[in-house]
C-alpha cells in the first residue's frame, strides 16, 4: 500500500476517527483523483487543498469526523448539500444505500460526475441547484450533510429530515464555525457541537459563470 495513504489513516486514527469503516472508505476512496495536477504530491496529506471556483477539497480528518458523525449503516438515503470535488460524496457513496448531491457549479459538478464514472459509484444522484433550498421532490432524508458554512442551519434542510434522522454541518459566521449534528425528534430538533472548523460560505443561488 502506498505509504502516504497509511500514514493518514494513522493520522486520522491520531485525531480519534475510529470507525472501521469510514477510515476503509477513506483509505481506499483515491483522494489524488479529486485534486487538481498542481496539487497531486500533496493528496494524501491532512490538508485542505484549493481546487475550482474558489472552493476547497475538504480536509481528510474533517470528511471523517463529519462522515463518522452520521452513523451510516449502509441503508440510508443521504443528501449532500455542496459536490465540490466529489470526494465527500464518494466515500458516502460506500457507506449509504444513494447519495443525492447538489452542486451549484457547473463546472465542479460536471468534473465530480466524471470522476463518479471512472470510479464506477453508481448510487450517486448529482444535481446542479441551490444547495440552501436542498431537493424538495425527494425529500424525508436519513441524513444531511453540508459542506458549505450558514450562519444558521437552512429551514429548508431541517424541513426535509425524516424523524430521528441526523444533519451534520458547519454553522456560525465566518471565523467562529461549528460542525454541528442534528437531531430530529418530531418538531423538535436537538443538536451538539462536535468541533471548531472552517469551510467556505454557502451561497444562495445557482451560479452564473463557471
Amino acid at each position: 500500500m502506498n505509504p502516504k495513504i497509511v500514514q493518514l489513516i494513522l493520522s486520522l486514527r491520531g485525531e480519534g476517527v475510529s470507525d472501521a469503516d469510514v477510515l476503509s472508505a477513506i483509505e481506499t476512496t483515491p483522494r489524488d483523483l479529486f485534486v487538481t495536477p498542481e496539487f497531486l504530491e500533496q493528496a494524501w496529506e491532512d490538508r485542505p487543498l484549493p481546487i475550482a471556483c474558489g472552493q476547497t477539497i475538504s480536509q481528510p480528518m474533517v470528511v471523517g469526523r463529519m462522515t463518522e458523525a452520521l452513523c451510516l449503516t449502509g441503508r440510508e438515503k443521504v443528501l449532500e448539500i455542496g459536490t465540490g470535488s466529489g470526494y465527500q460524496c464518494a466515500i458516502l457513496s460506500k457507506l449509504a444505500r444513494r447519495v443525492y448531491t447538489i452542486e451549484r457549479y457547473r463546472t465542479l459538478l460536471e468534473e465530480a460526475k466524471r470522476r463518479f464514472a471512472a470510479l464506477k459509484l453508481r448510487n450517486i444522484v448529482p444535481r446542479l441547484g441551490d444547495g440552501g433550498l436542498g431537493w424538495p421532490e425527494q425529500d424525508n432524508f436519513d441524513r444531511i450533510i453540508m459542506t458549505a458554512a450558514a450562519t444558521e442551519p437552512p429551514p429548508a434542510l431541517l424541513a426535509q429530515l425524516r424523524d430521528h434522522g441526523l444533519m451534520v454541518a458547519p454553522i456560525g459566521p465566518s471565523g467562529d464555525q461549528r460542525l454541528t449534528v442534528y437531531r430530529r425528534d418530531g418538531d423538535q430538533f436537538h443538536q451538539h457541537v462536535l468541533d471548531k472548523v472552517r469551510f467556505v460560505p454557502l451561497l444562495d443561488g445557482i451560479a452564473k459563470t463557471l
